[in-house]
């Protein structure tokens, strides 16, 4: 009985569905183009209420394999599992991330707190070999990425 129970375990299962041929994914080069899109993906009931944390997955050529919400959470402030942004990364076979979140409040600067997560995503992306190129904090009036303002 003992051994029986040790051969019962879950199975894990990893999938990607993509839903886009690869010719016809966006391609970015900006932050313009990155913003753009993640705006186009946030509810707009919601941009201005919650924050969210999605972390935009490109493969090489820097196309565009998917937008995933890792976490919802509050009017001033959501967690962010580090695993869990790149369990999504590794899933889709990604080469990099754009990091994304939102701020209800309108205000564009990131926060201190931002700042050291965005660090430590990074940090954990160099040892991946998922390289992060930019961090956007988007609202529906405009966007401030971290590439841009040269803090990535």
């Amino acid at each position: 009985m003992e051994k029986q129970n040790m051969l019962q375990c879950a199975e894990i299962q990893l999938t990607y569905r993509p839903v886009i041929k690869a010719q016809h994914r966006p391609k970015i080069e900006t932050g313009r183009q990155a913003y753009e899109l993640l705006l186009s993906s946030w509810d707009e009931g919601n941009i201005e209420l919650i924050e969210q944390f999605k972390p935009m997955l490109l493969n090489r050529s820097n196309k565009v394999l998917g937008i995933y919400t890792v976490s919802t959470g509050r009017m001033a402030g959501c967690f962010v599992d580090v695993k869990l942004v790149f369990a999504s990364a590794l899933l889709s076979c990604a080469h990099h991330v754009i990091l994304a979140h939102n701020h209800p409040s309108g205000n564009l600067r990131p926060s201190e707190l931002d700042l050291s997560m965005t660090r430590r995503i990074k940090e954990a992306g160099r040892v991946l070999d998922i390289q992060v190129l930019d961090h956007i904090i988007v609202t529906p009036d405009g966007y401030y990425s971290f590439a841009d303002e040269g803090i990535l």
